[in-house]
């Protein structure tokens, strides 16, 4: 199945290079596949991942595990972002 990739700020370096600017990539994922191994599939590090929305809502660390996508969800992750 087919779901949209968003990777912000720093994040946006496990992209391929024709992604970097759009910030957005498509993938084909296996039917029930998880916000968790969608992050370990693409070799995410866990302490970069901080804020995960599917569509918009977020999906907390605990659930992150279990949460199936389904066809044609985005996926979006930021790290960690500090400010001063």
């Amino acid at each position: 199945m087919k779901i949209l990739l968003k990777l912000f700020a720093s994040l946006t370096d496990y992209l391929p290079d024709s992604a970097k600017y759009t910030n957005a990539v498509e993938l084909d994922v296996p039917e029930a596949a998880t916000v968790g191994q969608v992050i370990e599939q693409q070799r995410l590090p866990e302490k970069w991942v901080h804020l995960v929305l599917v569509n918009g809502h977020y999906v907390a660390p605990a659930d992150r595990a279990g949460k199936v996508l389904a066809e044609g969800d985005t996926l979006a992750i930021w790290p960690p972002i500090a400010g001063g």
